[in-house]
């Protein structure tokens, strides 16, 4: 899908190619409409389908009316503790590097003026070291696997519809996977430590994924049956399991970064009111599109 494609990739290249600010008006307004869609496609559209669903007749009724919500914490807790281990193992990293850059500092200085720039700086490293990083390249891999996943079964969906449901679910899903690849791309166009041919790579996933998940929708299309318990077992434990990822990604990653650690916690009041308005328009927008999809 070109239109995919463009979101995804225009983000990236206009940093790299066109010297648009990351932190400026244009990439704000893209970035919270991107942070409302994501968390309105974990509720409205992931967990209403996965409930949906595992209360299917064909499925003869679940022992755990609890299912859906069960596995949406699931894929919760599994993004919080890929990205916890990961940034346990890169402080502890640190710490050592910092050890031994201060017991040479330490050997190099006189008693009294070690002491006393070790007491001052180290609080401030310490604080510094704590803080939340805004273009950690794992939390946007986290992100963009909780969208991979329900990508793939958009693009096998989107293949077995039926031919009067295909028209409207093409325009939705268009739409769908626009906004989110403005989200993905704007998210992995501000990672400072990336290079460019990673950061295309990176967006290539997302652009290829749909296409793929269509591959494979046309290579079981004689066969599937939407109706088969295994088939809905599966895919509604995939939309309940990226829903969870999708839900860390959208309120820890994007929404309390952003506003209470990033650009847009001292930003001016032209900025804030762009900010606010934008999520607000991406959560109704896609809480629009999820009566079709």
């Amino acid at each position: 899908m070109a239109m995919e494609r463009n979101s995804v990739f225009g983000p990236v290249l206009l940093v790299r190619f066109a010297n648009v600010h990351p932190s400026g008006y244009f990439f704000t307004v893209i970035k919270q409409f991107g942070t409302g869609v994501i968390i309105s496609t974990a509720f409205v559209h992931l967990i209403t389908h996965a409930h949906l669903l595992f209360a299917n007749e064909c499925l003869g009724g679940l022992e755990y009316e609890a299912t859906t919500t069960a596995i949406v914490i699931a894929g919760a807790f599994l993004a919080f503790l890929l990205q916890y281990s990961s940034f346990r193992l890169v402080e502890a990293r640190s710490r050592n590097v910092a050890a031994k850059s201060g017991a040479q500092h330490a050997e190099s200085m006189s008693g009294d003026t070690s002491d006393k720039s070790s007491q001052n700086g180290a609080p401030v490293q310490d604080h510094m070291h704590r803080m939340p990083k805004l273009d950690d390249p794992l939390s946007v891999l986290i992100l963009e696997m909780g969208i991979i996943f329900h990508s793939a079964i958009i693009g096998v969906t989107l293949v077995v519809a039926g031919d009067s449901f295909y028209k409207i679910l093409l325009v939705v899903i268009i739409f769908h996977q626009m906004f989110e690849g403005l989200a993905l791309g704007v998210r992995i166009s501000k990672l400072s430590t990336v290079g460019l041919q990673k950061k295309l790579l990176m967006a290539s996933a997302f652009a290829l994924i749909t296409p793929l998940g269509m591959a494979i929708g046309l290579g079981v299309l004689d066969s599937f049956n939407g109706n088969n318990r295994a088939t809905i077992i599966a895919i509604g434990t995939l939309d309940a399991f990226s829903a969870g990822i999708l839900i860390w990604a959208g309120f820890i990653q994007m929404w309390s970064f952003d506003w209470l650690y990033g650009e847009l916690r001292d930003a001016g009041a032209v900025q804030t009111c762009l900010g606010m308005i934008s999520l607000v328009a991406g959560v109704i927008l896609m809480s629009v599109l999820g009566k079709w999809a």
